[in-house]
């Protein structure tokens, strides 16, 4: 197809897919079936792909990923996002209408109202109808940037649709993650070995904050359009035609939208709403009403913190009462000790709870919580169930404190706590109620990458005693790991020879692999690149470590710890013995001091390890393009990189020059 064919072609595909989305997730009526979408995509994915240099911001085909980020920039909102004020009775509504009845001296007014989705909110910024920002709350004034793992949400037009579209719109709305996804997202998190998400909420605000929209693109986060920050001319005198307005440019609004003339009618939707809640399909904590009329929105204005023109009710939490029989303590995959509270079993919320965490120390003398108490459960949805406090009028005598054990109860190494933290923690990275999780850590892709180890034979090398620490790994022997269930010679061979490899990695990726508290894989390369070796890092003081920019004093302190427990440093003897790569710096070679930039997906190589591929041979590579930059190496779906080298003249490579230039 030529260029001028394809510009017109893709430029339908994008306009027909855009409908389809909106017909789907804000009218709620799609017209064709899931196949018949997917195969518009693949023809869109198709041409892009014979012409990269057609491919947009605002395609569809961006939405399921693009480059990772390497971290969050600060937004400043130029109309704050303000919080709402709370009431928790029908009483402290009529009080609120009190007040606004008061401030509108004697002005007709009504409400509107919907539903307070329990998720994060975000701010939508759309210039000349395109998706430019999209920020967290953040302060109220300073989010974070988070636009690559928005454009990811189907529900968000990355083009407004329709007409007489304002050149600038900044909206707000509520993220959320019904409960299927969340269940969802959890059984993969369980099976890969990873802490499940306590609830909705702080898993829509996870999937948020990952630096790969690749994976947030899995979530299948969703959003509702809830009010307006700045906005051009609508022509339009209440928030209720405002929201109906942006529906018709393709924004999902909050549904229900429902007006009420008097503040009677929201105590009536408050009580309707409280018994339907949980018929919905996602969490809900309570409605929010606002006046109606933008101009009497104006004349009531807002205090520093909230508006005083809108409300939210919140929720009665599903409760009940049962009996403390036991506080055990459990050890958490990175050491820290959590008092958990044994119940006499109790149904609430559709479920029966036999346990409930007590969070830490602080948190069960901050309450007096004490063993035999009788108790207050909460639960709500899907989020884990926590004690809210003691019925004193209930204690006996009999009742018994609770002290934090001073040593770990796996392991019996001493347990400790940093001042600037509440937790307790095991620092035994040999301990056993830590192993499996440091090992399938310390194996990870982002890690050591050791391909084949998976959670279910990392669960099996620790059962049997095969592997006691991650220093075990490497003295694995073939005969041993063939005799494992599901396990056969073949693979043993492939995972002992995965294991070898793993060896070569650079520094960077053995001191993330570590699993250091408050190190993670960018903390891991800026500590790597500040210390040539693990003996330098070992033999750091913190105050050395903090001279590097971003190292503060929490990561000093993490880094310290760490090696300051002879059972850490036991393991870390083991991988040097066993010839595990311990000290930094590249390897001069033919692509010495050439700076690289990768962009689009590679079909071969993981980012991670083309890049490593770049360094071994003396290369460099960077996260943008400039006019330093040597070469471009293109893979699939590239972004925005490609279109600056172009502009730049910078040499571009595709997938299989690169393999030339490592292979000639």
């Amino acid at each position: 197809m030529k260029r001028a064919k394809a510009v017109r072609r893709i430029q339908a595909l994008k306009s027909e897919i855009a409908r389809h989305n909106y017909l789907y997730y804000v009218e709620n009526r799609p017209e064709i079936s899931d196949r018949e979408f997917d195969e518009l995509m693949k023809e869109l994915l198709e041409l892009e792909g014979e012409f990269p240099g057609l491919v947009t911001r605002d395609s569809p085909t961006r939405r399921v990923g693009g480059e990772p980020v390497a971290g969050f920039r600060v937004v400043t909102h130029e109309i704050p996002m303000l919080s709402l004020d709370n009431t928790y009775s029908r009483d402290e509504i009529e009080e609120f209408d009190g007040r606004v009845e008061k401030n509108l001296k004697g002005r007709d007014y009504e409400y509107v109202v919907d539903l307070k989705i329990d998720g994060v909110a975000v701010s939508l910024r759309y210039e000349e109808g395109k998706l430019t920002v999209a920020a967290t709350r953040g302060d109220g004034r300073r989010g974070d940037d988070i636009t690559h793992n928005v454009r990811t949400i189907r529900a968000v037009p990355l083009t407004l649709r329709g007409k007489s579209i304002p050149p600038v719109m900044d909206i707000r709305g509520e993220i959320y993650m019904d409960r299927e996804s969340f269940k969802k997202v959890n059984r993969e998190r369980e099976k890969s070995g990873e802490e499940p998400f306590a609830n909705p909420r702080n898993a829509t605000a996870g999937s948020l904050k990952l630096l790969d929209p690749s994976i947030a693109a899995k979530r299948r986060l969703n959003i509702f359009i809830h009010s307006i920050g700045q906005i051009g001319e609508l022509g339009v005198k209440t928030h209720y035609e405002a929201l109906h307005k942006l529906k018709g440019f393709g924004l999902r609004i909050s549904n229900p939208l429902i007006l009420c003339p008097s503040i009677d009618d929201v105590s009536k939707v408050c009580g309707n709403w409280e018994k339907k809640r949980d018929g919905l399909a996602f969490e809900v904590d309570g409605i929010v009403a606002k006046v109606n009329s933008l101009d009497q929105q104006k004349l009531l204005g807002a205090t520093s913190k909230a508006p005083r023109w809108a409300i939210a009710y919140k929720f009665a939490a599903r409760q009940a009462t049962t009996r403390i029989r036991d506080i055990i303590v459990q050890v958490g995959r990175q050491g820290s000790l959590t008092p958990v509270a044994v119940l006499d079993p109790v149904f609430v919320d559709g479920s029966t709870v036999g346990r409930a965490t007590l969070h830490n120390e602080d948190e069960v003398s901050r309450k007096d919580i004490r063993i035999g108490d009788t108790v207050v459960i909460e639960k709500g949805g899907d989020v884990i169930p926590k004690v809210v406090g003691p019925v004193t009028s209930k204690r006996t005598g009999r009742e018994r404190c609770f002290v934090m054990p001073d040593r770990c109860p796996v392991c019996g190494s001493p347990a400790a706590r940093h001042e600037s933290e509440v937790a307790v923690r095991c620092e035994n990275v040999a301990c056993p109620a830590q192993v499996k999780a440091r090992v399938k850590h310390f194996a990870s892709r982002g890690a050591m990458d050791i391909e084949g180890l998976g959670s279910e034979l990392v669960d099996q090398l620790v059962r049997t005693g095969l592997v006691k620490d991650y220093g075990d790994l490497y003295s694995l022997k073939e005969g041993g790991v063939a005799a494992l269930d599901r396990m056969g010679e073949k693979s043993a061979r492939n995972l002992i020879r995965a294991i070898e490899e793993s060896r070569k990695r650079p520094l960077r990726r053995l001191v993330f692999a570590l699993g250091i508290r408050n190190v993670g894989s960018y903390a891991a390369r800026v500590l790597a690149d500040r210390h040539c070796s693990v003996d330098d890092l070992m033999n750091a003081r913190p105050a050395d470590m903090e001279k590097t920019h971003e190292i503060g004093p929490v990561m000093a302190g993490s880094v310290a710890s760490f090696f300051g427990n002879k059972e850490n440093i036991k393991v870390v003897k083991k991988l040097k013995a066993a010839g595990v790569n311990m000290k930094a710096g590249r390897l001069a070679g033919d692509l010495a001091g050439q700076t690289f930039v990768l962009t689009g997906g590679l079909e071969d190589f993981t980012r991670t390890e083309a890049a490593e591929l770049i360094e071994s041979r003396g290369g460099s590579v960077s996260g943008s393009v400039g006019r330093k930059t040597d070469v471009v190496v293109v893979g699939k779906d590239p972004g925005s990189k490609y279109e600056r080298a172009e502009k730049l003249g910078v040499k571009t490579i595709n997938e299989q020059e690169f393999k030339k230039l490592l292979n000639p």
